[in-house]
């Protein structure tokens, strides 16, 4: 198989909502593809599509109804994880769990973006 591209694909009811929030955060653009969907490109490739789902039901993490799919994105020390939290509550994003130590070298963060699609801000430490 000779793969030419690879998207990670979400479906949601607001696409519109859903793509300018995964544009944002990655820093690319929302291309139309239809009434049914949308191309996130970030760097002149397609990245991440959307498609219309309008019965999606929001995972409910960590205990209800599942988590169809998640990113981890890794930022440098809690500078950077403060940063990308507050461009992700700026983007329509929202908090799930918050990290256990911000002290710690390394941690995690989990946000929910729109649709509420988890996905995870982590940071490591700068060395």
């Amino acid at each position: 198989m000779d793969v030419k591209h690879r998207m990670i694909v979400f479906d949601a009811a607001d696409i519109d909502a859903e793509s300018a929030f995964w544009a944002g955060l990655l820093g690319g653009t929302v291309v139309e593809d239809g009434t049914h969907w949308r191309n996130i490109w970030v760097d002149g490739e397609w990245q991440i599509g959307v498609q219309l789902a309008p019965d999606h039901v929001q995972p409910e993490w960590p205990d209800g109804t599942p988590q169809q799919v998640h990113f981890d994105f890794y930022v440098v020390g809690t500078e950077g994880l403060d940063a990308a939290h507050d461009e992700v509550i700026g983007l329509g994003g929202r908090l799930l769990k918050a990290a256990n130590d911000r002290t710690a070298a390394r941690g995690v963060q989990t946000y929910a973006d729109p649709a509420g699609h988890p996905f995870r801000i982590c940071w490591l430490p700068a060395d």
